[in-house]
């Protein structure tokens, strides 16, 4: 199977130099570390979910309140495993879709390290309680500049790939790749560094950019650059359209940094930067259908594929809940819905279906359709890969439109001051119990895709399985 540069044209085709050979180090090292976070943190959410059904649960050991498990599930899902499992992934694509090996392997290899340790000491932080109490951006200051150095470490590794490539043509993928290695420097020293200097409405501003920006301009735009690239590369079918994947990206560029305040629409912010990040919201429509409609486009005559193909059913999966997701947003911007679902369960549900079922399943479909061919061995179990499929569809969709149906509810209950706010918690026990067992499901689901990708690893090389 070859890339993709363009929208008919694959990079790579009739070149005279012999393709490189990829060690792949820092790719293994980052994905192995990612699936172990995404297990070990998804025990952890679990645990949450019970204690909404059983508030008394481990409530006397000080080290498991929800006060302590709530960040490092937040920080634990994002950075330890999804960033990780991005980083790794990008370190894979990147080299491939450049014609040349990795920059420095030894880099990569250092990057990993830090990047380890910086997950690992998050979780003796924030158990401990040392917490900044800004939403995503828990971290002590000392951590926050270590994230710095190891984004600047990755950031240069894939910009050197890049610079010597061997491929005129760059196809999109790389272009998400350089968007999120500059946007998330920006997003990131703005919501741990720069909050720290303001105070009030202006620092609630600030955080609330850093904290829809962290979706917008660091998961979403990588996790359009492994759709992008695996879409293709799964269902071995040309992109449909490079100049619309190109609108898509600009118009992303553009618009999405705009968006954070309409999480503080009604409350104490100028009339004005309500109404400006409303308009923007809406707008993101664009960059979102320009997106949507190129993977559907590309998959014209090969929806079949689907059946058999487990990377490929991740992939559109997460495409329809990017598309929800994103159609979700701008309503939840206009005044009279926001009204009604701001402060809601109706924000972890949308929370959950971009970070889990948009770009996990982005990330989870890249995993498995990389980490065989990167160790020249069959996947360990089809069986288990349409499992870990199944579980996690079913529970996330449990688990979303709950945390929907149950969050419009409560949002009608609070606008009627009638009703004692006790009875609006005491309402929502059937949905927190649904919530639970929909967590079960995904949690096994996630149980099935590390178990398949650890013993994948562990499996014996059957070099006539490779594939390039």
């Amino acid at each position: 199977m070859q890339e993709h540069s363009s929208a008919r044209v694959q990079p790579g085709v009739g070149a005279s130099t012999a393709a490189p050979v990829h060690t792949d180090a820092t790719a293994k090292w980052f994905l192995i570390s990612s699936v172990a976070y995404f297990f070990i943190v998804g025990i952890i959410a679990v645990t949450i979910a019970a204690k909404f059904v059983w508030p008394e649960l481990l409530g006397t050991v000080q080290y498991l309140t929800y006060g302590r498990l709530r960040p490092l599930h937040v920080n634990g899902m994002l950075f330890g495993w999804l960033l990780s499992a991005d980083m790794g992934l990008t370190f894979y694509l990147v080299p491939r879709l450049c014609g040349v090996k990795l920059y420095s392997e030894k880099l990569g290899l250092a990057t990993a390290a830090l990047w380890n340790f910086i997950v690992l000491s998050a979780v003796v932080c924030l158990l401990l309680g040392i917490n900044q109490g800004l939403e995503y951006a828990e971290l002590p200051t000392w951590l926050d500049v270590l994230v710095v150095v190891a984004w600047v470490m990755f950031g240069a590794n894939i910009f050197a790939t890049i610079a010597q490539r061997k491929f005129e043509a760059m196809y999109v993928s790389l272009w998400y790749v350089m968007g999120t290695i500059l946007w998330t420097a920006f997003v990131y020293l703005t919501g741990n560094f720069a909050v720290l200097f303001a105070t009030g409405v202006n620092q609630a501003n600030l955080n609330w950019m850093y904290v829809h920006n962290a979706v917008g301009l660091i998961f979403t735009p990588v996790g359009l650059a492994l759709a992008y690239y695996y879409i293709p590369k799964s269902s071995n079918t040309p992109l449909h359209s490079h100049k619309l994947s190109m609108i898509g990206f600009w118009s992303l560029a553009f618009v999405y940094v705009w968006t954070g305040a309409h999480h503080m629409i009604h409350g104490p912010i100028s009339q004005w930067l309500q109404t400006i990040t409303i308009a923007f919201s809406v707008m993101l429509l664009i960059p979102v259908w320009a997106a949507v409609y190129n993977f559907f486009a590309t998959m014209k005559g090969q929806w079949h594929q689907m059946r058999g193909n487990v990377p490929l059913k991740f992939l559109m999966s997460g495409v329809v809940f990017y598309l929800l997701t994103c159609f979700q947003g701008p309503m939840h911007s206009l005044r009279a819905v926001n009204a009604i679902v701001s402060k809601t369960d109706w924000i972890p549900g949308h929370a959950h279906m971009a970070v889990l079922g948009a770009f996990s399943f982005f990330a989870i479909a890249g995993t498995y359709y990389t980490i065989p061919r990167m160790l020249n061995r069959k996947l360990f179990s089809e069986a288990l890969a349409n499992w870990s499929y199944w579980l996690l569809m079913i529970g996330g969709l449990g688990f979303f439109v709950t945390l929907w149906l149950g969050g419009f509810w409560q949002g009608w209950q609070w606008n009627n001051p009638a009703i004692p706010f006790i009875d609006t918690v005491k309402a929502l026990n059937p949905v927190w119990v649904v919530r639970f067992f929909s967590g079960i499901l995904m949690f096994l689901g996630i149980v099935t895709f590390s178990y398949n990708v650890l013993a994948t690893f562990l499996g014996e090389t059957e070099p006539e399985k490779a594939a390039a």
